[in-house]
């Protein structure tokens, strides 16, 4: 996977030609929304893992495993809301 972030690299940051149009704006954008959208969700699965196991001992933990499990949302709605500025 590693070998191939040069060649990645090199088709995101092209200006683009009529034989190789490159990566546009919007398609950047998507992107780096769905990036983060990967993020999110690997986040929230080890999170939430840790928080029904805390919950699951003891009840009182509900409430801050509830919080931690909301805390990588924010990511995804920041992601959205910078898309929507910037395009």
């Amino acid at each position: 996977m590693l070998e191939t972030l040069p060649e990645i690299t090199n088709i995101v940051l092209q200006e683009g030609t009529e034989a190789a149009p490159g990566i546009r704006d919007a398609g950047a954008g998507a992107i780096g929304v769905g990036l983060a959208a990967l993020g999110t969700g690997y986040a929230q699965s080890r999170i939430g893992a840790a928080a029904v196991g805390a919950v699951a001992e003891d009840s009182d933990n509900f409430v801050l495993g509830l919080i931690f499990t909301a805390i990588p949302e924010t990511l995804i709605i920041i992601a959205f809301v910078s898309l929507f500025l910037v395009l």
